[in-house]
């Protein structure tokens, strides 16, 4: 006789381990959603890479669209709350800056999917996904303003304060191009931020220093 609450029923063997079930179902959907397409992806399918019926599925997730927002609030939470503890840092905005960057490329970089790539699906745009939207927009927000300060403080028009947002992600298209990134990437990219922002000459001393700070903050 199982020893199973009533409407959970699981299958003999889980085809993956996470720390709990909603972890598992949550990396099999992110598997599924970036590889074979969100549009394609059933919630039997899910709990079919999980190794559970479905029912146990709908225990953890009531439709298709909360896996999808759990997923997509992952990949925002990290960088939203590092950016808010850069807040409260009197260092050059240029070097917060970096520090934001490099945390937020080496997550897009090392994730187990490559979650970015689901911000251009149509589905996103509908009411549903309005709390991930500004979620995103307040992180977009907290780049622009760092962006923003770096180009003052070198007698620059902040008009490419909306460039260092938009370069980080340019990560998501190169891990869907390439399947992968290279480490070294990240600083690539925020060297090209820290020049776009008015960074002139010699990086050393300021990846040195945002390295430290985001060293300090995580």
């Amino acid at each position: 006789m199982s020893n199973l609450g009533p409407g959970r029923p699981r299958l003999e063997q889980r085809s993956r381990r996470a720390e709990t079930p909603r972890a598992e179902i949550l990396d099999a959907a992110g598997e599924l959603f970036t590889t074979k397409g969100y549009a394609n992806t059933s919630t039997r399918a899910v709990a079919d890479a999980v190794g559970i019926r479905q029912a146990s599925l709908y225990h953890h997730f009531s439709s298709k669209d909360d896996i999808l927002d759990a997923l997509l609030a992952e990949t925002i939470a990290g960088p939203v709350e590092f950016a808010q503890r850069l807040a409260d840092e009197t260092v050059a905005a240029a070097v917060r800056l970096y520090a934001l960057a490099l945390f937020d490329l080496g997550q897009l970089r090392t994730a187990r999917w490559n979650l970015g790539a689901l911000y251009l699906l149509p589905e996103l745009r509908t009411e549903r996904f309005e709390a991930f939207r500004r979620r995103r927009d307040e992180l977009r927000e907290h780049y622009e303003r760092l962006a923003g300060e770096s180009l003052s403080a070198a007698s620059l028009s902040d008009e490419a304060r909306v460039l260092p947002f938009r370069m980080v992600e340019t990560m998501i298209g190169i891990r869907s191009d390439a399947g992968t990134a290279p480490a070294d990437l990240d600083q690539v990219i925020a060297d090209g931020i820290a020049r776009v922002v008015g960074e002139a000459g010699d990086l050393t001393a300021l990846r040195a220093e945002a390295t430290a700070l985001l060293a300090r903050l995580t």
